[in-house]
């Protein structure tokens, strides 16, 4: 396999805060992790080429793991893939040492038009990630206004849903991603266009988010992290916006307290012991993203798993 930089995989796909991650995971000999966003294999390249481990990549895309069989070649069989939902970590892999997700979509995925994740050319509206399941398409043109409202407003925390869901039922059928962009920032009018970001950044989040279920996605996969790490084990998420960094923080701060006994009357051991002490709360620095503007928006949270 040819080589590329440390922080970049081959095809272009930088993992953001590599650094960062590698330092709260801190891989050792002989222990084992799972990457359950295995994507371009960034951070499983790198938790590898780190210590003498062992890595179990999930990754519900068959292209990412069509994509990553080379990268099993190069480390000797000390990477598995598996192709599936990362909330179901449980069901691949026995006690691990450390769990890291990248959440949300995958500059492989991004950049490619025919997966009409993105605006910038225009492509089908499909979204999904399996390559499964209902696409984007399928609720743009067959949920009724409230619904479409609600997911936008949901999802994509838009102001404009109520008007953007209207213009979506009127223009209907919708076909591509460009026609779609162009009707929710035409539903907003043109001082839109002057935000920083694209009018149309925001519904295009919450319909990829809806058709791949990704907050439900992650609650579960937060629960089947929890039930695989060893004690001492690490967990180190990255997330990329509001909704799904709520998510983490509230996990690990919830396990990561004392919960208080159900009755004054029950003995001091009825109280349930923390699960987790809280790492770090981090995002990107300034030199990653001029370099890599996509981490604009990460934060990366990581907790430890204490002991029994």
């Amino acid at each position: 396999m040819s080589r590329v930089a440390p922080n970049q995989t081959a095809g272009g796909h930088v993992p953001v805060m590599l650094r960062e991650v590698l330092e709260a995971l801190s891989p050792k000999n002989g222990e084992s992790y799972v990457d359950g966003t295995f994507g371009g294999g960034g951070y499983s390249r790198a938790i590898l080429e780190a210590a003498d481990c062992r890595v179990l990549g999930i990754d519900r895309d068959p292209d990412a793991i069509a994509r990553g069989r080379k990268l099993v070649d190069a480390f000797g069989g000390r990477l598995t893939l598996v192709q599936g939902e990362f909330s179901r970590m449980d069901e691949f892999s026995g006690p691990t040492d450390g769990v890291v997700l990248d959440l949300g979509v995958s500059s492989f995925q991004f950049d490619e038009p025919a997966r009409g994740f993105s605006f910038r050319e225009d492509g089908p509206l499909d979204m999904r990630m399996s390559r499964s399941g209902i696409s984007a398409a399928d609720v743009v043109n067959g949920a009724d206004e409230r619904t479409l409202a609600q997911i936008i407003a949901r999802y994509g925390e838009e102001k404009n849903a109520r008007r953007i869901a209207r213009a979506i039922i009127a223009a209907r059928p919708i076909a591509g991603t460009a026609q779609l962009a162009k009707i929710v920032a035409d539903a907003q009018g043109p001082a839109a266009l002057r935000h920083a970001i694209h009018p149309a950044t925001r519904t295009f989040q919450a319909l990829r988010i809806h058709v791949n279920d990704e907050l439900g996605e992650l609650e579960r996969g937060l629960e089947a992290a929890l039930k695989i790490l060893k004690a001492h084990g690490r967990l180190v998420v990255v997330s990329f916006h509001s909704l799904e960094d709520r998510i983490v923080k509230r996990f690990l701060t919830q396990r990561s307290t004392q919960a208080p006994r159900a009755s004054r009357h029950a003995p001091p051991g009825a109280a349930a012991r923390p699960l987790f002490e809280l790492m770090t709360s981090l995002t990107p620095s300034e030199a990653e993203v001029a370099a890599n503007p996509r981490a604009r928006s990460a934060r990366l949270r990581a907790g430890v798993k204490l002991a029994a």
